[in-house]
């Protein structure tokens, strides 16, 4: 579907940056690459502009769609707000760094740091998959330190993808887009928005009761680990739970990768959440062998 949002034009100035151009576009979002005119210094402005409430109307001003659209762009806007309060308390070298957040033309903003390097998602379609062991063990162990970070504090991020995750000089990766961002429930209820990426998203998330937990990031942790081998994203989890036809990844791909690095792809996306790691410091254990302080990783199953 072509893009029919309005951005805003280069040259614009917000706060205290300057608009160089677009860069990146989502359902709820448009991302600027943009100048701190005290610093110089180059910048990511998030804006929320969700496609289906809102619109650009005179004097760049975002406009609501209809009355019946009201709520849930406010709404949105709140949670829009919680993930940059939620994002610039945590601290760690593999979460983007969020500067500022304010208010401006009827929406909200997002400034970030800006970091040289590539998407995760281009490089495994410009390779056609195929990335080695050694870039897997380089680029995921670090995601899933970053990972335990953010379920430590109680907190989901519900939307890893490869097109999330940016990758530094030297592979050294960055973890992006904390759209979906969400607190961890302690019971079952219905969540206000889903954001669902197939191929990716667990099948708790394809339905506002399903029960999301640490064990659903995980399992988007582990398709991206396969997509990074298999050069497309797998099977939707819900064709999955119909009829699961995807072939383990230790069955699959046994003559070229380690076998205990595709025995935790194989476990992480396991379609019944109870079989899964429950979060990612118990999959990251696993993945390095290395030994866990918390009680919370310990493993529901251990790969064959």
């Amino acid at each position: 579907m072509p893009e029919t949002r309005i951005n805003l034009p280069p040259g614009t100035t917000i706060d205290c940056y300057s608009i160089i151009r677009l860069i990146g576009t989502g359902g709820f979002s448009l991302i600027y690459l943009a100048e701190d005119q005290k610093t110089q210094e180059h910048v990511l402005i998030k804006e929320y502009l969700p496609k289906r409430l809102a619109t650009r109307g005179q004097n760049l001003q975002v406009e609501i769609i209809g009355d019946k659209a009201r709520e849930p762009f406010n709404q949105g806007k709140r949670l829009f707000y919680k993930e940059a309060i939620a994002l610039s308390t945590l601290r760690h070298p593999n979460i983007v760094n969020i500067r500022t957040f304010f208010l401006c033309y009827g929406t909200a903003y997002m400034v970030m740091d800006y970091e040289q390097g590539k998407n995760l998602g281009n490089y495994i379609k410009r390779h056609k998959g195929k990335l080695s062991a050694r870039f897997l063990m380089a680029v995921f162990p670090p995601v899933l330190d970053a990972l335990r970070l953010i379920h430590s504090q109680g907190q989901l991020h519900l939307d890893i993808k490869p097109g999330n995750m940016h990758l530094r000089p030297g592979g050294n990766p960055l973890l992006l887009d904390f759209g979906a961002i969400h607190q961890f429930a302690t019971s079952r209820r219905s969540r206000f928005s889903q954001v669902v990426t197939p191929g990716f998203s667990p099948i708790e998330q394809y339905y506002p009761s399903g029960y999301v937990g640490p064990w659903s990031d995980v399992y988007a942790i582990g398709s991206t680990m396969r997509a990074c081998i298999e050069g497309g994203p797998p099977p939707s989890a819900v064709e999955r739970h119909a009829k699961d036809t995807m072939q383990p990844a230790a069955k699959r791909f046994k003559r070229r990768y380690p076998k205990g690095l595709l025995e935790v792809i194989d476990w992480a996306m396991e379609v019944d959440p109870l079989l899964r790691p429950q979060n990612a410091g118990s999959m990251l254990q696993a993945l390095t062998g290395e030994v866990g302080d918390d009680e919370d990783n310990t493993r529901t199953s251990k790969p064959k």
